[in-house]
């Protein structure tokens, strides 16, 4: 271990050390001459960047600049005393200096740097530059001299290549001539002097098409307009800031007579003067913000028109509503909303405003309560009828033919209810045939066969058995569904009626084409109340033909809507029981209407019955069966439902 003398004559070395090391530090700092060390530094001049100007006017000190938007200021633009210190740096060709510059070159020196410090450059014996040049005449080899030479060339070469930037050729012409009396400035003056020969060829050109853009032709006439002479002057001097500015001015001249366009709601001769804009000067930003102007103008005109549109839609004048529609898609093609409202047009139009698949009740308008719960169908076509190779087709379902329902209709999600039919009766005082004339067919168990009961009436089921109010009603004729309609449309202000063979066809296949809605087996769900084979009749009776293997749990009808709806969203289309429609009775299809229309006689007494029902065999269940009925027949096979026009 070191003695403690040792110690304190170490800790008292590295003392005096570190002194030394300060006061070299500080020297160097302070007086980097006693180091025969010469500050490299560029006096700067307080030169501020000159702003472009604005459209249309000055640059305000708020207001970005009107150049392209992915392109810098040229270099030239720059302040001199960044040029300079660049000019210096590339320049820096140093003697080696062998003594120190003796009081006289340095008092010498210090004035030349004074002088370059207040941009006091050249032309008189108190300038920088004779200052420097005599410092280096009187000591060839000072740096500090030499420094000062370079120094003065290279602002004076950034002060050049500004004024001829800036068009001020008189100011270039001074500077080069006091460029020329700086050695190694031959290469600067050549290459400056080409440039201020171009600018002063220019200079007029630009006075001219200074003169025409405040004439009013800026871009007008071709040929003889400002903007042909910037771009003539641009050809000749491609970095000419004077003309590139003017082109920008000529730009926002062109962009004004868009904006003047907007503002007469002339949106397709602005967009026009837009594109001669981006001719001009493609992707500049008072373009952008022109565009941009103009686009959101554009829009909110357009919502406008749109909202009128909507108005018009709203009071049912839906020849208006187009029109103006299609002015705000003319206005802004791109509008938010507008395929939406086009939408609500066809919806207008064809299911008076409306949805496919919109379940909707109308209430009565003098009566509590409301009528049965109707679906919007969709428009579309279909093949009605039975196909040529069906085995189970017969002739009354032949010709196949093409159908187009072109407007929309309502049917009624399933088939009336006796608990609908009971408030109708209630309210109108209406006597049902069953009532009327006396009785009905319905099923007797003992003998598994349908049989005539003079007793059983609407109020009854499939059996004769009081029915339930959520079972379909049975046991009335094609009157008594003929009124019930007419009594909707009384209590509503809405037309219903029985729906045509045709729309019940379309409606029970709901946009299929197989054998039954579910496909062209067997049913491997619970799509319908059908004949099963694994059905029973409470005594255990069993179908002789029927679907196999199935089972829905139900002898006679089910009550509505207890099965799957087909894909129109209708319940009980193809089963439950069988249903009036409006046509007479014909043998087959020929000349039978294809726009969806009941097929109608004068004074017919046979109409059609459509979709299987509870006792129907697995062919009558198939979507193309028909069968023709007396329109006095009342049966516990036999329903109805309703169809409201839209």
């Amino acid at each position: 271990m070191p003695s403690n003398i040792t110690l304190h004559r170490q800790r008292t070395l590295g003392g005096v050390i570190g002194i030394v090391v300060l006061a070299c530090g500080l020297g160097y700092h302070f007086f980097p001459r006693l180091f025969h060390a010469e500050p490299d530094e560029v006096v700067r001049r307080n030169v501020p960047a000159l702003p472009a100007a604005a459209p249309g006017g000055m640059a305000t000190a708020n207001e970005p600049a009107a150049e392209e938007l992915n392109a810098g200021p040229p270099l030239t633009l720059a302040p001199t005393a960044v040029i300079a210190a660049r000019l210096s740096r590339e320049h820096a060709k140093l003697p080696k200096q062998l003594t120190p510059d003796p009081p006289k070159v340095r008092a010498l020196l210090d004035r030349a740097d004074k002088a370059l410090a207040a941009g006091q450059l050249a032309g008189d014996k108190d300038s920088a530059a004779a200052l420097y040049l005599q410092a280096a005449k009187d000591k060839p080899d000072s740096r500090r001299a030499a420094q000062g030479v370079i120094n003065v060339r290279a602002r004076l070469v950034a002060q050049i290549e500004r004024d001829i930037a800036l068009g001020n050729a008189d100011d270039a012409s001074d500077q080069l001539a006091a460029l020329q009396q700086l050695p190694d400035s031959k290469d600067d003056v050549t290459r400056l002097a080409a440039a201020l020969k171009t600018l002063t060829d220019v200079r007029p050109l630009l006075a001219q098409a200074a003169g025409l853009l405040q004439q009013g032709k800026a871009d007008q006439p071709a040929g003889r307009s400002a903007l042909d002479i910037y771009r003539q002057v641009q050809q000749l001097d491609p970095q000419n800031a004077v003309a590139e500015q003017g082109v920008l001015d000529v730009q926002r001249v062109v962009l004004d007579r868009a904006l003047a366009a907007v503002a007469q709601n002339d949106f397709a001769g602005a967009d026009k003067v837009l594109a001669e804009a981006q001719a001009i000067r493609p992707g500049s930003q008072q373009l952008h913000d022109v565009r941009q102007r103009v686009d959101d103008m554009r829009a909110a005109n357009a919502s406008g028109v749109l909202s009128q549109a909507h108005s018009a839609l709203d009071a049912g004048n839906l020849a208006m509503a187009r029109q103006l529609a299609a002015q705000a898609q003319a206005i802004s093609p791109q509008l938010a909303g507008l395929a939406a409202f086009e939408q609500q047009l066809v919806n207008a139009q064809l299911y008076a405003s409306h949805k496919p698949g919109q379940v909707f009740s109308d209430r009565y308008v003098d009566l509590p309560g409301q009528a049965p719960a109707m679906v919007v169908i969709p428009t579309g076509s279909f093949l009605m009828g039975a196909a040529d190779g069906d085995s189970d087709s017969s002739a009354a379902e032949q010709p196949q033919h093409k159908v187009s329902i072109d407007q929309g209709f309502a049917m009624s999600r399933s088939a009336i209810t006796v608990g609908q039919f009971r408030q109708f009766v209630r309210e109108s005082g209406y006597v049902p045939d069953a009532v009327k004339l006396g009785g009905a067919s319905v099923y007797d168990e003992r003998s598994g066969a349908m049989h005539d009961d003079d007793n059983a009436t609407w109020q009854d089921d499939y059996a004769g058995h009081r029915a339930a109010d959520n079972l379909p009603v049975v046991n009335i004729s094609w009157s008594d569904a003929k009124a019930y309609a007419d009594w909707l449309s009384q209590h509503t202000g809405r037309k219903y009626r029985l729906p045509s063979e045709a729309e019940f066809a379309y409606a029970l296949r709901g946009g299929t084409s197989t054998r039954y809605w579910w496909g062209d087996g067997m049913p491997t769900g619970k799509v319908e109340n059908l004949t099963g084979s694994r059905d029973r009749s409470p005594s255990g009776r069993r179908w002789n033909h029927a679907f196999r293997g199935y089972d829905d749990g139900y002898w006679g009808p089910a009550p509505v809507m207890s099965f799957a709806p087909n894909p129109f969203g209708l319940y009980d289309m193809g089963g439950n029981v069988s249903e009036w429609t409006a046509d007479c009775w014909h043998d087959n299809y020929i000349r039978a209407p294809v726009d969806g229309s009941a097929w109608l006689n004068p004074g017919c007494g046979v109409r059609v019955l459509r979709g299987g029902s509870w006792g129907s065999s697995p062919e009558q269940a198939r979507s193309a069966w028909r069968q023709g009925a007396d329109a006095s027949v009342r049966s516990g096979r036999v329903g109805f439902r309703v169809v409201r026009e839209l």
